[in-house]
């Protein structure tokens, strides 16, 4: 059988924090899709397609990662694409306690839909992309957060 995963964000930025899930990830399952989703409520730094784009520049190099951008129910968009797994990065007991709650309702909604929960490297335990735009917004330096290509295009996008 087939081993497709989906990885869900915002990815607004996507970090070294993302880079590190979807690196083990692209090692554990057959295809790993990177799901960019709509973020109406985290005060987006980039747009949709922004992030898409940056996300697939990002990407191109690992030959079993797909990028594509959803809106709507997660279930929706692993039914469609034919995945069986979603792959949640999970950085504290708080992160732990929310995804546990997703996996459940998303495994209610669909229960062959399975969650696995991948722990990032520990340089990256603290980062998240909210930290890095907040860091960006006050002049602070964040190329050891983001790729090159990132770290440009939020230059280019806070001027």
């Amino acid at each position: 059988m087939t081993k497709k995963a989906i990885y869900p964000g915002t990815f607004d930025p996507i970090t070294n924090g993302h880079l590190d899930i979807i690196r083990r990830a692209s090692e554990l399952f057959d295809t790993v899709i990177v799901a960019v989703a709509q973020s109406s409520g985290k005060n987006p730094l980039f747009d949709k397609a922004e992030r898409l784009n940056l996300s697939q520049q990002v990407l191109s190099g690992i030959s079993n990662v797909e990028v594509l951008s959803f809106d709507g129910l997660l279930v929706n968009l692993a039914a469609d694409e034919g995945a069986n797994i979603i792959v949640r990065g999970v950085r504290s007991i708080a992160d732990f306690e929310y995804e546990v709650q997703m996996a459940g309702m998303n495994r209610r909604m669909m229960p062959e839909l399975d969650t696995v929960f991948l722990t990032p490297d520990s340089q990256w335990a603290d980062l998240s992309s909210t930290l890095v735009r907040d860091i960006a917004r006050h002049g602070g330096d964040v190329s050891g957060f983001v790729p090159s290509n990132i770290e440009t295009a939020i230059t280019k996008k806070l001027g």
